[in-house]
């Protein structure tokens, strides 16, 4: 029988998250997850008048695609993965994780292949600007074991993070914050081993208020491409390409990444070489999810953590904030600034936005977690 926290999931991506309109066109596309919630995820576009696509994936298949990629066998999956995307109005992956680290001993110029050749065109440049598009992973052991759960209490917080929040007021609450942001010429952000100062003038605003990810809550633009000065220390393990990397710290000039270390710096190195893009930033975010509190090296909760901020090298956010760089990687690398990960502050035109995690503008206060939650 399958979970009755099922069908409020998927009417949450459906009915909220993709705003499915009878007659659209959604492809679902999936990896490693269970079968009875795709059952219930199709039935609930079609009980919405859609027309679904499937996709049944496997990352340990995906690793034997990409283990023999040549350019030739990316241009023709990508070719016809973009045929399909286009006839799409909408998009939602369910991801599940089968090993986080199935990839990891996969080479770099294949990786590099399949980001060039299929990701890009795909996803960053054609599904992410013309369709209505959310993603989310689904919970499995190996997500709680990197929570640090067990299977029980990571569901239970899964389901809570997903389906008990109030998305359209939450999404009220971030407009005087994306007002003020818009507005914005100058950011600081210090904290231990962090002083970093770029511009925002210019650049576009969004809210994230459930509308692309599940989880979701984080306001993001990108920074002046040349503008960024200065050091970051992120203090997030953060894993890509199957490799989990950690005290990633990266120094600007000019806004480019012009020294940058790890736990593995040459690997790091070889992903910021892949293009020019890769060295600049295209991001910059506010993440603010009141049930999110710690790390477990997966982007799409962690880059919502209550008190964080991420700073992306690579691909900006073509037509919703675009500062013009262009990579084949989109990387988000998370800094939290609680008291309890050393703390910090942000500043926008020299007037101090968040302290140790916490909105104390009033543009922002809205967002604090006690004005989120759902008791």
């Amino acid at each position: 029988m399958a979970d009755p926290r099922y069908l409020d999931l998927a009417r949450v991506l459906v009915r909220y998250s993709i705003e499915l309109k009878p007659g659209e066109k959604v492809l679902v596309e999936t990896f490693d997850i269970s079968d009875d919630f795709v059952a219930v995820l199709v039935q609930e576009i079609c009980d919405a008048g859609g027309l679904p696509v499937l996709e049944m994936k496997s990352q340990y298949v995906q690793r034997k695609l990409l283990l023999n990629a040549t350019e030739e066998r990316m241009q023709f999956i990508a070719g016809n993965e973009l045929e399909r995307m286009k006839k799409m109005d909408a998009y939602i992956a369910v991801r599940g994780v089968f090993n986080a680290k199935e990839f990891s001993d996969i080479p770099g110029d294949k990786m590099s292949l399949y980001e060039r050749i299929w990701l890009k065109p795909v996803h960053l440049e054609h599904r992410v600007q013309h369709t209505k598009w959310v993603v989310l992973r689904f919970p499995s052991p190996q997500m709680a074991q990197m929570a640090k759960m067990s299977l029980e209490a990571f569901e239970d917080f899964y389901y809570r993070v997903c389906t008990k929040v109030d998305w359209a007021k939450a999404s009220r609450a971030m407009d005087p914050a994306v007002a003020l942001m818009k507005k914005t010429d100058r950011v600081r952000i210090a904290g231990p081993g962090t002083d970093l100062r770029f511009s925002l003038k210019g650049i576009n605003v969004q809210k994230c208020d459930g509308h692309k990810n599940i989880p979701d809550l984080e306001i993001y633009t990108a920074p002046v491409r040349d503008s960024v000065e200065g050091v970051i220390q992120y203090n997030t393990g953060s894993s890509f390409r199957g490799f989990t990397f950690e005290n990633v710290r990266f120094k600007f000039s000019k806004g480019k990444i012009v020294e940058a270390t790890a736990n593995d710096t040459e690997r790091l190195k070889n992903i910021l070489d892949i293009d020019e893009g890769a060295r600049y930033i295209g991001e910059f975010a506010l993440g603010f999810h009141p049930y999110i509190l710690d790390a477990m090296d997966d982007i799409l909760f962690d880059e919502k953590i209550m008190g964080s901020f991420h700073f992306t090298p690579g691909n900006a956010y073509v037509g919703e904030a675009d500062n013009g760089n262009r990579s084949a990687i989109h990387w988000d690398l998370v800094l939290i600034q609680t008291p309890e990960k050393g703390g910090g502050e942000i500043y926008f035109d020299d007037v101090l936005i968040r302290k140790d995690g916490r909105f104390v503008h009033e543009a922002f206060t809205g967002l604090n977690p006690e004005k989120l939650r759902i008791e």
